[in-house]
């Protein structure tokens, strides 16, 4: 599955390294290998390098719209997937350089071209971050 044929994210904002289990219009298993010479550790905590939350975050949401966009068979070409919400979002421990992400997410409830997902995030089976998320397809042409 390439990635990038789901997502319009490239380097270095793409969070997504490779899908592990993906089951249509139900749950998305997906990783991201989080390296020491990720741009953003230059200027955050730079003597003590912490993959940051928000970022957490926002992988989990390029998992759901991975999910959204295989399920529906999107076509993207005229599209974009918004990451508009996100709910009862927490940081429980610590992602570092080196950490392997595994990031689960399940639909909860979709209405027209608005979905909302339940997303884990866990190192070594350990919950690192865990949130409820809210995606939106959008015409690239609406304003």
């Amino acid at each position: 599955m390439n990635i990038q044929n789901y997502l319009p994210h490239r380097f270095p904002f793409l969070l997504i390294d490779k899908i592990i289990e993906l089951k249509k219009s139900e749950s998305i298993v997906a990783q991201k290998n989080v390296s020491n010479n990720e741009p953003f550790f230059q200027g955050h905590f730079p003597n003590y390098p912490v993959f940051p939350g928000v970022l957490l975050l926002e992988s989990m949401a390029q998992a759901t719209a991975i999910l959204d966009v295989e399920s529906n068979k999107r076509d993207m070409s005229n599209q974009l997937y918004y990451f508009v919400g996100v709910d009862k979002a927490r940081f429980k421990k610590q992602v570092m350089p080196g950490d392997i992400v595994i990031i689960n997410a399940s639909l909860i409830q979709s209405k027209r071209d608005i979905h909302k997902f339940s997303a884990e995030c866990h190192v070594d089976d350990k919950v690192v971050c865990t949130a409820d998320l809210i995606g939106a397809v959008r015409s690239k042409n609406d304003s």
